[in-house]
């Protein structure tokens, strides 16, 4: 029986708590949809030897992969789990502006707030089951103008869910402290269990 990679980084009776399980996270399953839509994006709208389409492409990709490198570093290092957390935050950051930049280029306007697709695009993000088959016809559009806002609604959602992430990672680690911490709780209690 093939035991799930999350499942074998718990011992039971050790200092280091479960970790992984990343592909459960809201901001992990969203970077996931953006790295997706901005594949297709680039592949569609830019010249097969613009840079950008590298650059595009690095920035979502980062933004999922530290999510899942967090995840998994999370059981020996809160401060890694922390750093890599922003990082894809900031990653995300990076392609929320190429998005808009290429909007601006090509006279297209990005969404405001109150958009009737704004809204529709809310309603989609709520369900905390979406994949990239709910945003497809946005993504896939034949009006890159449409595709464009699309992602960048995504990548929104993404940033704001890394932001709560990150919020609570600090608050976690004010309350339990880290593997140090674990490590010395550890050890007296088996000192307790010797007595």
């Amino acid at each position: 029986m093939c035991v799930p990679l999350s499942e074998k980084q718990y011992n039971k009776n050790g200092f280091i708590p479960q970790h992984g399980g990343y592909k459960n996270l809201y901001s992990y399953k969203k970077a996931e949809i953006i790295y997706d839509s901005t594949v297709y994006f680039c592949n569609k709208y830019f010249d097969k030897r613009d840079r950008t389409i590298d650059q595009m492409v690095q920035a979502a990709r980062s933004g999922k992969q530290n999510i899942a490198e967090a995840s998994m570093a999370s059981g020996t290092s809160k401060e890694t789990e922390i750093k890599l957390t922003n990082v894809a935050r900031a990653s995300l950051e990076e392609l929320l502006i190429d998005y808009p930049d290429f909007l601006r280029i090509r006279k297209f306007k990005e969404w405001e707030k109150n958009h009737l697709y704004v809204k529709r695009l809310q309603e989609l993000n709520k369900d905390p089951n979406c994949t990239y088959e709910t945003f497809r016809k946005g993504v896939e559009n034949s009006n890159p103008e449409i595709s464009a806002n699309v992602i960048i609604g995504l990548i929104k959602v993404a940033s704001y869910l890394l932001s709560k992430q990150i919020q609570k990672l600090e608050e976690d680690f004010l309350k339990e402290g880290g593997l140090r911490e674990r490590m010395t709780q550890a050890r007296i209690n088996q000192r307790r269990n010797r007595l």
